[in-house]
């Protein structure tokens, strides 16, 4: 007689979450079924972030380090178990998110997706001349030779033999594989009127008194008392372009180096974007970049450049754009490289698929967008024949024209087909509407939020009374009418990337939306070429820099303004309400946890027992201000401290941030655990206090719930209502259709793109409807 019982290991098809407490999440529990694509919804700061990231995901990838030996363990990320009270049924967890890719000077697109790898083994196979093996073809790797005598032990006697090495790279000599050298100008290093005792050099971090210069001024090479320009040939060269040579300072050995060369290592060879914003400024005033003459900005040598595949370079196909590149790659047919054509192929086809065709292979990982980043960590997880895998995505349609979401939903589903669990967290309908389960959570935000409001499918959520079923249908409508430009900012010329020629007036005064689809020009127009007017305000996405001590508080001023107000009630120093000075607390140093290092495993984070977390010491906490103490100010939301401080500069500040959609967000949070659409709206929010300025906002609904973004549609209002011009770039359609004048840009991505394809209102735009934006903007306001 057959058993009918299931086998046992058919009972784990439900991803289990017991009383998660991560944040903001309050007990939460919640069933989430596996192989099924589950989007999590609700506002900004609901919790979602919290329970799939902080919690699902956390510990999935914490489960699996720790699998590792620990000698491995204590080169990987740290991460702590979070706060729950059970996980079952994890699978192994692989996390998209929304993080630029790193900032280094020497990452491109080849690179970091590995097709860059793959086509140096192509041309070390097949290229003509032959010049050497794979490494002949890296932009990192230096030729380099040498000779010389070793000394080895044979049958007991020892007998020196000579030995000569070669390696033959693809980097190029003058630029060091960058791709780009840079001309510096001497004016903007020093003040050539001054000696280096008067501070002559205006170099950031030189000041006259300290050690960078004292390293000058002492050397002995030259007259700390004598202007520069009356330097002798031979001071002035050990002034600026000394070899590194050792020096005794104050009975101290130290290595000199001329000037020019100590800020190309400390400065212009790193990325500029890495650069702290006083740092970059100076770099951009004192160095000029331009594309490498030897090199073409191609970052290879000549050898590397000669070797050809049907007269094509390898620096020729990391050039081209990628659909090109599929389409060459489709005539290369030996069979000695079939296996490696096939996986290159493949690669390729990823990057088309995932709306990608557009880049070339040679862009610096730097450049992309958040949405362009997260597309192009999921190419390696496309092809994979892995199964059974926790997909996590952060907004995966961030950055997509409508026209695109379509193909990313597709993506979303060929991973759940394939029998994986995809979690994703977004805010846009149309990919609400293909999840197999929904879960939603409110029903506020911060303190508000944390509570599971809905679990099922989309009928049932369209019918729920919550926030986000209310807003699922909810369409924004064309503005009746719209404001007349007062001026206009003229943009003449622009070549920028695949921008053909651009001249186009970006009217001032008023609400302007530039659209187009991903990859069309839109940034680079924007980004290109408005910063370069005066009083523009440019508020992106990018990461806020700051230690794990930095906060909204600290970030927005609000802090000083705070312990002045502490101070001045109690009669005390204002330093004394600092955690990370007099007010610290003496265990934990003011960070609130105490770390303990294991060595040889990962290190443990426990809540410090003398201040409970707060990072203040006992005596501190004793003082009041209006009954309250500053750990207990600094645990407040912004909503909350706008009712605490109801006047001054620090009520203004607040009055911004809650303006911003940022009222949930406690003044002591820490910087990096805000999402890069709250990172965007606290900048804004510093930003807001500048009348008669130009604001430009990259995607200001990233992160957005569908009911916040009539607020941020309020205050684009309210920002250009008080004299301001506001220029945002957005998908958006409800920002389209509430815009006072639209510029298209198109009308596809890369080479496709670079047109400004329509400049109107939004109801011309949707009576025209000839291009994407406008096709699919006469849809969703149901034109």
């Amino acid at each position: 007689m057959p058993d009918d019982k299931a086998p046992a290991a058919d009972s784990h098809d439900v991803l289990r979450v017991v009383g998660a407490r991560v944040n903001n999440l309050k007990d939460v529990s919640v069933d989430i079924p596996k192989r099924r694509l589950t989007v999590f919804t609700g506002v900004s700061g609901s919790g979602k972030s919290s329970l799939v990231f902080g919690t699902i995901a956390s510990e999935s990838q914490r489960l699996i380090n720790e699998t590792y030996p620990t000698f491995v363990q204590q080169f990987m990320a740290q991460l702590q178990r979070p706060e729950v009270d059970a996980l079952e049924n994890i699978s192994p967890a692989i996390i998209v998110d929304q993080e630029r890719m790193g900032a280094n000077a020497r990452s491109t697109v080849g690179t970091a997706t590995d097709a860059h790898a793959m086509l140096r083994l192509l041309f070390s196979r097949l290229g003509q001349p032959h010049v050497g093996s794979p490494q002949a073809f890296s932009f990192n790797v230096p030729s380099v030779s040498g000779t010389g005598a070793v000394t080895l032990e044979k049958a007991g006697k020892k007998v020196k033999e000579r030995r000569s090495f070669e390696i033959t790279g693809g980097m190029c000599p003058r630029c060091e594989g960058l791709g780009q050298v840079s001309d510096v100008d001497l004016d903007e290093l020093y003040d050539r009127t001054k000696s280096l005792n008067e501070g002559a050099i205006t170099i950031p971090g030189y000041s006259a008194d300290g050690w960078m210069v004292k390293g000058f001024s002492e050397s002995g090479f030259m007259d700390p008392d004598k202007p520069i320009q009356d330097f002798t040939e031979q001071e002035r060269q050990a002034f600026l372009y000394s070899e590194p040579t050792k020096v005794k300072i104050n009975g101290i050995n130290m290595t000199y180096e001329g000037l020019v060369p100590k800020i190309t290592k400390s400065m212009l060879q790193k990325d500029r974007d890495s650069l702290q914003p006083h740092v970059r400024a100076f770099v951009d005033r004192a160095v000029k970049f331009m594309p490498c003459p030897e090199c073409d900005g191609t970052r290879l040598n000549d050898g590397a450049r000669s070797s050809k595949i049907q007269g094509i370079s390898i620096a020729d196909a990391a050039a081209m754009q990628i659909t090109d590149l599929g389409e060459w790659l489709a005539g290369v047919n030996d069979p000695e490289v079939a296996p490696l054509m096939k996986s290159l192929r493949d690669l390729v086809a990823s990057f088309v698929d995932i709306g990608l065709g557009y880049l070339s292979l040679d862009r610096a990982s730097g450049t992309l967008s958040g949405g362009e980043a997260q597309r192009t960590k999921m190419i390696r997880h496309l092809g994979s024949p892995l199964t059974d895998i926790s997909y996590v995505f952060d907004e995966p349609t961030a950055g997509l024209h409508p026209h695109d979401i379509q193909r990313m939903n597709a993506l979303l589903q060929l991973l759940r087909d394939k029998g994986n669990t995809v979690l994703v967290v977004e805010h846009k309908p149309e990919v609400i509407e293909i999840a197999d389960h929904i879960v939603d959570l409110g029903p506020g935000a911060g303190r508000a939020g944390g509570e599971i409001r809905y679990e099922g499918d989309v009928a049932g959520l369209r019918s729920s009374d919550t926030l986000t079923g209310r807003h699922l249908d909810h369409r924004a409508r064309l503005k009746e009418s719209t404001r007349t430009a007062t001026s206009a900012l003229e943009i003449r010329g622009a070549t920028q990337h695949n921008l053909k020629d651009v001249d186009v007036d970006v009217p001032l005064g008023i609400l302007t939306v530039v659209t187009g689809v991903a990859g069309s020009g839109k940034s680079s127009l924007i980004h290109g070429n408005v910063p370069s007017f005066d009083d523009v305000v440019v508020v992106d996405q990018s990461p806020i820099k700051g230690s794990r001590r930095s906060s909204p508080a600290t970030y927005t001023g609000l802090l000083d303004t705070i312990r002045a107000a502490f101070a001045k009630a109690n009669g005390v120093k204002p330093g004394l309400f600092s955690a990370n000075s007099e007010g610290a607390c003496p265990a934990c140093k003011g960070l609130g946890v105490i770390i303990t290092s294991l060595g040889f495993t990962q290190s443990v984070e426990t809540l410090c027992e003398l201040c409970e977390g707060t990072g203040f010491s006992d005596a501190v906490l004793e003082y009041e201000l209006d009954g309250k103490n500053i750990a207990e100010v600094l645990a407040m939301s912004a909503a909350e401290a706008s009712e605490f401080f109801t006047t001054g500069p620090a009520a203004t500040t607040l009055a911004r941030m809650i303006d911003v959609g940022l009222g949930y967000i406690t003044l002591g949070q820490a910087l990096n655990t805000l999402s890069g659409g709250e990172r965007q709206r606290l900048k804004l929010a510093i930003s807001m206090a500048k009348k008669g300025a130009v604001y430009v906002l990259d995607e200001p609904t990233t992160g957005l719930h569908l009911a916040d973004v009539d607020n941020l549609l309020g205050m684009l209002d309210r920002l250009v209502e008080a004299g301001n011009s506001v220029i945002v770039i957005e998908h958006h359609q409800a920002v389209m259709a509430h815009a006072d004048w639209i510029i298209d840009i198109g009308p596809g991505a890369g080479h496709d793109g670079g047109e400004i394809v329509f400049e109107g209102t939004p109801a011309q735009l949707v009576a025209d409807a000839t291009t994407l934006t406008g096709t699919h903007l006469r849809r969703y306001v149901g034109a």
